[in-house]
């Protein structure tokens, strides 16, 4: 019984990367889109039952937005789920009722359903684009539902337009829609939904009958329709490459066709690439093109190397996906790749041989065809070979041409030894049988093999045949033979020489080019170890351009940007001076640019990208001579290599700076506030006195003078002003330390307002204070003593800044499921655009101003507020003055049931 192959190991990378992207995920929500091909379809009534499918379920399901455009069967979905209030936004005297995004992240549901993904959200709110408040929720950990027609994708947007001839201006970028977590499409035909427009269940019927000559045409519709269902197909097929890659990346699934074309040196090569282009197109395929470099092809000719990447270009110029890949073995080396990628196909020209004899070695094809039985193979004709063979030739002549200046000294060194053998075993014929003669010769071939290559190994193994005819085989001085025997002999010594030599030379060039790759890998390895102790951003020029001229002997230069993302340009980088404009397009596109690229492939140095996790964070310009230099495969891996090191490498540098930056502002904020903290204990204590015994001095007023009696109340205003600053000092230290919890209670507003009129009687005095509270007002849920101080602080602010005999008012009333309380006044209001920095901590809203404070008290009443999970803002009335928001959480007050209580209090 034949034993089941083993499975493959997993590559230990693949298995790191699906863990972090695992770990990633685990802190989102889930995005769900209900995607169709336009309005009418059914998506929200499709997201609406499937809502009501979960909250069936027991599960919690909240409508944040749903825009049932008056349809009746949508609108009785509705029915049992909870609906969350919409945001009023006023806007050029328009008011817009839009999704609330700080409702719904309060109410933090189990499953939220937000309608029309690609809305634009009105002026003034937190994000312009609603996919964007949906990115939020996810982030936050929110499962959200939403619907999308294709039209607003981005890349579709001007198909459907051009087919359509209405063009919308709302739509969300591909990767959005690319990074849901699933995609629902809800499919409907044509004529049903002419029915439906008919029937009135889209439109009412004066806008279904302009609809329907215009955008509600059916040809229209049904190209619609076929637009979203490849681009679901193309999304379901991505989700299969994933599974595949992460599960079973040794099996092909022919889900969806895809080519794969492998180049090289042979001619015809191009003929293939236009030939699979268009095979791709008439299927509809994604064609992948791939050149497999081995040991045997690293000594081609610049030339032939040159013609190689031209063609790499040519095949990404079609629209192919290109890679440059090294291996041993080209078959293999395609297989592995085919399989990883899911290529249905291999595209290939037809085989030819210059020569009459048939091939011994099964020919590319044949090769792939036993090693991916399951894979089909397309064989594509070349074109004349009389009219491609030059690019051959050249790499023949290259192969097998000699140098003799670089390879002299091994032919003369071949020769030498084959003269020394000779002259050594000469007088040994006698002893010595000529089978062990011909074995010492070809040991001199294998010495000359595995010291000097394949061509002084070769001539080797002649001249010793030669030698052994001549000197040791009788007669004697003469290349006749008295026994045929030795006819074999010489073929078998011959055939044994030129194999020894060519297996030799293989292995000694496979092992210089190990050699290579090794010390390239340690020119990495060292240069990533340079980059990861660099702390600076000096340091990390300094060694790139190291690098980049140890490694390629080219001059080169970091170029990096400034805080406008502008580059800051190097007179000269080598002999001439970089160009600001290609420099700068390569920047700012994070695109390769300059020689060996598509893009200005004139222009004497390459500006590569320093592309990081976060952003791009500079250039690499290096000056070459030519496109050769540069341009080849190998070259470019290892210099897109450099590139991503040290991009990481200044990445993590300038985290470094802003991690060091925020420590100090924290330390610096800790000891200030451990400082306000001791000041206001120390002063506390005398200000208690001191207030007490005004107070007491006031109780007497008959023991006083006039004037007297006026520096005794100028001293309690004083004193008091000062112990409330004192107090804003204390509660501020305490709510940001966390060592003032929350005791919350509830508490009517009147009183909570009330109170702090008392403790500002003194100031408000000579103001007129109005409250407006509804009588069935609600009470709040909040600490008693710290929301009077919230308007402690907000009416003596307005006292501040208002002439004497102003009207200060404070108005409450409640607005979806939310308490809102203004006060407002009609001093001269705040200054524009500084309605949001008033809240920050010593700042006030006139430094020049002569009024006494010192900035907090606006600060506290943003952090207590927010501590009821409530927001404060800030802005000026059209009738002068300056209004503040107070919003704070409707909440539900228990029932108080007090029929069977008996007590004495409750009868």
């Amino acid at each position: 019984m034949v034993a089941p192959p083993e499975a493959p190991r997993p590559n230990p990378d693949d298995l790191l990367k699906r863990v972090n992207k695992e770990e990633r995920r685990a802190g989102r929500g889930k995005l769900t889109i209900f995607f169709g091909a336009c309005a009418g379809v059914g998506k929200t009534y499709a997201m609406l039952t499937r809502a009501q499918q979960l909250r069936a379920q027991g599960v919690d399901v909240v409508v944040g937005l749903v825009e049932t455009h008056g349809r009746r069967e949508t609108e009785q979905l509705l029915d049992g789920l909870e609906l969350l209030p919409k945001r009023e936004i006023e806007q050029s005297g328009r008011t817009y009722r839009e999704f609330d995004i700080d409702t719904a992240i309060t109410r933090k549901p189990a499953v939220l359903l937000v309608d029309e993904f690609a809305h634009t959200n009105a002026p003034g709110s937190r994000h312009p684009k609603r996919w964007q408040d949906i990115d939020e929720l996810v982030n936050l950990g929110i499962e959200v539902y939403t619907t999308l027609n294709v039209q607003h994708i981005e890349s579709l947007n001007d198909v459907v337009g051009g087919i359509t001839g209405v063009r919308v201006w709302e739509t969300i970028p591909d990767r959005v829609f690319d990074q849901a977590d699933e995609i629902i499409l809800v499919d409907l035909p044509a004529d049903d939904l002419l029915q439906r427009l008919a029937e009135g269940k889209v439109y009412m019927p004066e806008q279904a009958s302009r609809a329907v000559q215009n955008f509600f045409r059916k040809g229209n519709l049904i190209a619609l329709r076929e637009i979203a269902l490849r681009r679901t197909a193309d999304r379901v097929d991505d989700e299969i490459h994933t599974y595949r890659r992460e599960r079973m990346a040794d099996q092909v699934w022919a889900t969806r066709e895809r080519l794969l074309v492998c180049i090289g040196p042979a001619p015809g090569s191009d003929y293939v690439l236009r030939s699979a282009s268009r095979l791709a197109s008439s299927i509809n395929a994604e064609w992948h093109t791939v050149y497999i470099e081995t040991p045997s092809l690293q000594h081609l000719p610049e030339s032939v190397r040159t013609t190689i990447v031209q063609r790499l270009k040519l095949a990404q110029d079609l629209g192919s996906v290109t890679a440059s890949l090294a291996g041993n073995d080209v078959a293999t080396a395609v297989v592995e790749y085919a399989r990883k990628h899911n290529v249905t196909k291999f595209v290939m020209g037809r085989t030819w041989h210059s020569w009459a004899v048939p091939f011994v070695r099964p020919d590319l094809p044949q090769r792939v065809a036993l090693l991916a039985p399951d894979i089909d193979i397309v064989l594509v004709g070349r074109v004349d070979t009389r009219t491609a063979t030059p690019v051959l030739s050249s790499a023949t002549k290259g192969r097998f041409r000699i140098d003799w200046q670089q390879d002299g000294a091994g032919y003369a060194t071949a020769l030498a030894v084959c003269i020394g053998t000779t002259l050594a075993l000469t007088p040994l014929r006698v002893y010595f049988a000529p089978t062990n003669i011909a074995m010492v010769f070809l040991l001199g071939v294998l010495l000359i093999a595995s010291r000097f290559g394949r061509g002084p190994a070769i001539f080797s193994a002649l001249i010793n045949v030669l030698a052994f005819d001549v000197l040791f085989v009788p007669p004697r001085f003469s290349l006749a033979v008295t026994d045929v025997q030795y006819i074999i002999t010489f073929a078998a010594m011959l055939a044994v020489g030129l194999l020894t030599a060519q297996l030799t030379a293989g292995l000694r060039f496979e092992a210089g080019v190990a050699a290579q790759r090794e010390e390239r890998a340690h020119d990495l390895y060292q240069l990533a170890r340079e980059l990861s102790a660099a702390i600076t951003t000096d340091q990390i020029q300094s060694i790139v351009q190291r690098a980049v001229k140890g490694l390629f002997g080219l001059p080169g230069a970091v170029i990096m940007p400034d805080l406008h993302d502008r580059l800051e340009m190097p007179e000269r980088v080598g002999s001439a001076a970089p160009d600001r404009g290609t420099a700068q397009w390569a920047y700012d596109r994070g695109t390769p640019a300059g020689v060996g690229t598509d893009t200005l492939p004139g222009s004497s140095h390459l500006y590569l990208p320093m592309r990081a996790p976060m952003r791009v964070r500079g250039l690499i310009a290096i000056e070459a001579p030519n496109a050769g230099v540069v341009g080849a495969p190998e070259q470019r891996r290892q210099l897109d290599t450099i590139a991503a090191l040290a991009a990481i490498a200044l990445e993590r540098v300038h985290f470094v700076s802003v991690a060091q930056e925020t420590l100090l502002k924290i330390e610096s904020e800790r000891l200030r506030e451990s400082l306000l903290a001791a000041l206001s204990h120390d002063l506390r204590t005398p200000l208690t006195s001191l207030i007490g015994m005004a107070e007491a001095l006031s109780q007497r007023p008959e023991q006083l003078t006039p004037d007297q009696f006026e520096v005794l109340s100028s001293m309690r205003a004083q004193a008091g002003r000062m112990m409330r600053i004192v107090t804003n000092l204390l509660d501020l230290a305490r709510l940001e330390s966390g060592e003032a919890p929350l005791r919350a209670d509830w508490q009517s507003l009147e009183e909570i307002v009330g109170a702090a009129r008392v403790a500002l009687s003194d100031v408000l005095k000579e103001y007129r204070v109005t409250v407006t509270i509804p009588s069935d007002f609600p009470l709040l849920f909040g600490d008693a003593v710290l929301l009077e101080r919230v308007f402690v602080n907000l009416l003596e602010n307005a006292a501040k800044y208002t002439p004497k005999a102003s009207t200060i008012a404070v108005e409450s009333h409640t607005k979806d499921e939310r308490i809102e309380i203004t006060v407002s006044d009609d001093g001269p209001g705040l200054p524009p655009g500084r309605e949001e920095e008033v809240f920050n901590k010593f700042v006030r809203a006139k430094p020049e101003s002569n009024v006494p404070g010192l900035g907090l008290g606006l600060a506290i009443c943003r952090t207590i507020v927010t501590a009821h999970n409530g927001t404060i803002t800030a802005e000026n009335k059209r009738d002068g003055g300056a209004r503040f928001i107070i919003t704070l959480p409707l909440k539900k007050m228990p029932a108080m049931d007090i029929e069977g209580d008996t007590s004495p209090e409750a009868v």
